[in-house]
């Protein structure tokens, strides 16, 4: 099963693709693991051809987690699609503070961010087969995802 992790810079995508692999599963973040590159007008776009290749490789039975938002996700094969969401004010303080990942931290990324939280969310929760706030602690976060999905719990 290909699962999409999309949702907007700050919602928790890198830290829930942290905690699925500690736990064990095959998971990739667009913007770390090299599926992302920049685009003319400075916004980024996924190697569309790269993510591809990866969900067509034999997971023999298995999951494999993609994290990303990009305009590419709705032409790619993913079995299943999530939406991670926070609200706006959390999204704000996440982008501000986050220190893993500067993207979001100037005000024109902010903005972008934010005109993104109003124009494509509302898309993205049309054909999302499962919507999680990422309010909640990390831990239960996975849990719900992975319940969705009919996985075993975690033994952490």
């Amino acid at each position: 099963m290909r699962v999409l992790l999309t949702g907007m810079s700050g919602t928790g995508k890198s830290t829930l693709v942290h905690e699925l692999r500690r736990r064990g599963h095959v998971a990739y973040d667009a913007d770390d693991d090299g599926f992302s590159e920049p685009r003319a007008d400075g916004r980024w776009s996924w190697r569309a051809d790269a993510v591809a290749a990866l969900l067509a490789e034999s997971l023999d039975g298995g999951v494999l987690f993609f994290a990303g938002c990009s305009e590419e996700q709705a032409a790619l094969p993913f079995d299943r699609r999530v939406l991670l969401t926070v609200p706006r004010d959390e999204l704000v303080l996440r982008l501000g503070t986050r220190t893993s990942n500067p993207y979001g931290r100037s005000p024109a990324e902010r903005e972008q961010v934010l005109a993104d939280l109003d124009a494509v969310e509302p898309l993205l929760r049309r054909s999302a087969d499962l919507v999680l706030s990422t309010i909640a602690p990390v831990p239960e976060v996975a849990d719900a995802l992975l319940a969705f999905l009919g996985e075993p719990p975690a033994y952490s």
